[in-house]
């Protein structure tokens, strides 16, 4: 039989704050284990929780940016269940009354818009972390407290492929606003992933099985694609589908079975009586929207619109804010956003250092436009550029500097190309003639062997002015 599969996920995502949800610790990733802590997110006795108002503020920027409503006040409640790294026995987070809901998120699908629905975006805390040995295992609470956003999705997506792309455009979202570095492998942005399948044209859900904190886009599609083919071959041989949680295994490919939820309601829910309702004047949220930058989709759509450069281009170079950042900066001081565009993504990526919401960029947008304007008229070749962006790359030299120090000088002599072009036509005069013959391709063969000779410093369009000349080609 054939089946359809539904897909919900549920992103955890911590929030960019110096000090933990409800107390004054650190939130700084990779400090010694335990000493992040005090009797709040402890759990001690007596000890009472005060909320992070600028946790407040970035939970309301990522619902804004997710299109949904928000409530003028909320509550947080007790959501209780005993593992080893929730010391008070309790997670603080918000059930029945969350402070937003019904927003969506638009992805790219097959060349598609796809509208992919949000049922709520909810504050909470997040728990410690146990690390496990080979003959021990310890807990490090130092996370314990952290402030998070769980962004609910809507069961809306239809395959691993949907799903990955989903957890991409969320996180790049949720970057370009400034509220998550997007570090997966951190554990800053975690992903649990909710599938069921049914025969196709059905309209009931089927039982949902949950796959828990999956690490990478390509692992939560593969463990997808597992699961659904796990469910398929169950249904297929007449078993039925368990509601239980499951684990993924990345060294063999498989999901494996954590718990059961058949029986029992999950967790249990009650108002915190510690902390007040939470009310969000509409005054605040005004506020915050006016502060909130271009999402990542509508700059894509404005570099295409505006900028004239090409669709995959656009997608590359908002892969990242500071990124995007400095293409326009650099397409500005230059003028010719194409040409700095494809140099950006042919030469300057592969040397940008990424963390987080940072990137350590080589260059400024000045030296590019400025090396980039020396090609434009005729110092220099487009081969000789590289070579000068090698030598300022990590420096604040000027492009100019380096070429009078390398002693580059792009030749331009119309008689000394021409010396050269038609030595090379005499030498292939198979390739010749079969460019004549409209073989056109093959003029970037010539255009080639003439660089190769000058090392790169032959003025290409004199080049190709030339060539054209002497075999006769339009």
């Amino acid at each position: 039989m054939r089946y359809e599969a539904v897909i919900g996920l549920e992103v955890h995502a911590q929030l960019m704050t110096r000090t933990k949800a409800f107390c004054g610790c650190s939130t700084a990733y990779g400090a010694p284990p335990n000493t992040q802590v005090c009797p709040v997110c402890l759990g001690l006795p007596g000890a009472l929780p005060v909320l992070n108002g600028e946790a407040v503020r970035l939970a309301v920027r990522t619902a804004l940016a997710l299109s949904c409503a928000i409530r003028d006040k909320s509550r947080f409640a007790r959501k209780n269940y005993f593992y080893p790294d929730l010391p008070k026995g309790y997670q603080i987070s918000q059930f029945d009354e969350p402070f937003s809901d019904h927003g969506y998120l638009e992805l790219e699908v097959d060349g598609a818009t796809k509208r992919a629905g949000i049922t709520r975006v909810h504050m909470e805390e997040d728990a410690g972390k146990n690390l496990h040995g080979a003959h021990s295992s310890v807990v490090d609470l130092n996370r314990s407290g952290v402030p998070l956003v769980e962004i609910v999705g809507e069961p809306d997506l239809r395959s691993p492929a949907e799903a990955a792309e989903y957890l991409r455009t969320l996180r790049d979202v949720l970057v370009f606003i400034g509220v998550n570095d997007g570090n997966l492998e951190e554990g800053s942005f975690r992903c649990d992933a909710n599938v069921s399948i049914r025969p196709a044209g059905e309209t009931k859900l089927g039982t949902r099985v949950e796959l828990k904190n999956i690490n990478s886009f390509r692992f939560v599609e593969k463990a997808l694609l597992y699961e659904i083919a796990r469910q398929s071959a169950v249904l297929d041989g007449g078993g039925r589908i368990v509601q239980e949680t499951r684990g993924w295994n990345e060294d063999d490919g498989s999901t494996f079975s954590l718990r059961s939820k058949e029986e029992a309601q999950d967790y249990r829910y009650f108002p915190d009586p510690d902390l007040p309702p939470l009310v969000i004047e509409p005054a605040s949220v005004d506020q915050v929207r006016a502060m909130l930058p271009e999402l990542p989709r509508a700059k894509r759509a404005r570099f295409v619109r505006e900028l004239g450069i090409s669709p995959a281009l656009a997608k590359v170079l908002t892969g990242h804010p500071r990124i995007a950042g400095f293409f326009e900066e650099a397409a500005t001081l230059h003028g010719n956003a194409t040409r700095v565009a494809n140099f950006i993504s042919s030469e300057l990526l592969r040397d940008v250092a990424i963390h987080g919401i940072e990137a350590r960029i080589p260059v400024s947008p000045g030296q590019i436009a400025r090396l980039l304007t020396l090609v434009d008229v005729g110092t220099i070749s487009g081969k000789q550029a590289k070579e000068v962006y090698a030598k300022v790359a990590g420096t604040d030299r000027t492009p100019e500097d380096v070429i009078a120090e390398l002693g580059l000088v792009q030749v331009s002599d119309v008689s000394a190309i021409e010396t050269i072009c038609r030595r090379l036509v005499e030498q292939n005069p198979k390739q010749a003639d079969q460019l004549r013959a409209g073989k056109v391709a093959l003029m970037g063969y010539f255009v080639g062997q003439v660089m190769k000779e000058t090392q790169g410093s032959a003025n290409p369009q004199i080049v190709n002015e030339v060539m054209r000349k002497l075999l006769g080609v339009a």
